[in-house]
């Protein structure tokens, strides 16, 4: 199932981070498009697709661009699901990009998060475009080239407005050689 926003997304709860050296926060990432993974790691659709798709999806797209994120929202089996039994499933199934564990509510419930987005289960995928807003959630698993586009559409999004916005400040001296964004990765064409 798919529904379509176009509203602020909510902030996160997370009681702890995995794969960052630093916690993560929509605000940190504003200028990405965010792809957000909710899962349980004894969720079978979460092992078998939400997750592989996730590490597809961070090995695709540029990481200057759209930024992959996991939320470990457990709603049931908690004893089993300790972020120290997270810990070691990240490890051996080799996720890359970074995990946030929802902050329960201290209840046994539904986790902060998980609560604030509205979300049905796991696997739910959420795209939130480069402004913040909450665009798309996916719950259960959605095709990849779906997604592809969904995430490549934001992308070009966020690349026209950024476009327009320098168009609009004001101009400044061309870059030097060791000003040319080359070091990043990705060397312009100078276009005069």
């Amino acid at each position: 199932m798919n529904a379509r926003h176009s509203q602020p997304a909510p902030a996160w709860a997370v009681q702890q981070w995995f794969n960052t050296d630093r916690p993560l926060s929509l605000e940190a990432l504003r200028g990405k498009v965010i792809v957000l993974e909710a899962f349980q790691m004894l969720c079978p659709g979460c092992v078998s697709h939400g997750l592989p798709q996730a590490a597809r999806v961070h090995q695709t797209f540029p990481a200057s661009e759209v930024a992959v994120v996991g939320l470990h929202t457990v709603f049931e089996h908690h004893e089993a699901m300790t972020p120290t039994a997270l810990q070691a499933f990240l490890h051996e199934y080799r996720i890359p990009f970074p995990v946030g564990v929802d902050q329960p509510d201290g209840q046994g419930g539904i986790p902060l998060t998980m609560r604030a987005y509205a979300m049905r289960g796991t696997p739910t995928l959420i795209l939130i475009d480069a402004h913040g807003n909450l665009r798309q959630q996916h719950f259960g698993s959605v095709a990849d080239m779906t997604l592809g586009a969904q995430i490549a559409e934001l992308v070009l999004e966020a690349r026209e407005y950024r476009a327009s916005a320098s168009a609009a400040a004001p101009t400044r001296a061309a870059p030097s050689a060791q000003d040319d964004g080359c070091a990043t990765g990705a060397c312009a064409i100078d276009a005069k």
